[in-house]
C-alpha cells in the first residue's frame, strides 16, 4: 500500500490543522494505520493509532485531549484532526500501515512521506 499524507502547515500555538492520508490499493481496511512524528534533533515517537473498523483509538499521553485520529475506510482515508497546538507539537508528521495499531514504529510497514507541521509562539 502506497501513503501519501498532507494537510500540514504553519499554525500559531492554540490553532488547529488536519492531517489527512490517503492510500491506495484495495486493501486498505486490512490494514491498522499510525501517526508517528519526529522533530528537529528527535526520535521518531508515536502520536495515535486506529485499529482497521476505526472502533478503537489510541494516543500518546501528550496529545490525548487535543488530538482525534480517524478513519473513512470508503475513501481509504485515515485522518488526524489537530486541536489546541503547542510550539512542542512542530515535527514532520508521518502516517503509517500495518498489521496492529501499535505504538512502535517498528510493527508499521508502509510509511507516507511526511508533512511539516511548524506551530509558532
Amino acid at each position: 500500500v502506497q501513503l501519501q499524507a498532507s494537510g500540514g502547515g504553519l499554525v500559531q500555538a492554540g490553532g488547529s490543522l488536519r492531517l489527512s492520508c490517503a492510500a491506495s490499493g484495495r486493501t486498505f481496511s486490512s490494514y491498522a494505520m499510525g501517526w508517528f512524528r519526529q522533530a528537529p534533533g528527535k526520535e521518531r515517537e508515536f502520536v495515535s493509532s486506529i485499529t482497521r473498523n476505526g472502533g478503537n483509538t489510541y494516543y500518546a499521553d501528550s496529545v490525548k485531549g487535543r488530538f482525534t485520529m480517524s478513519r473513512d475506510n470508503a475513501k481509504n482515508t485515515v485522518y488526524l484532526q489537530m486541536n489546541s497546538l503547542k510550539p512542542e507539537d512542530t515535527a514532520v508528521y508521518y502516517c503509517a500501515a500495518g498489521q496492529t495499531y501499535s505504538k512502535s514504529d517498528y510493527e508499521y510497514n508502509y510509511w507516507g512521506q511526511g508533512t511539516q507541521v511548524t506551530v509558532s509562539s
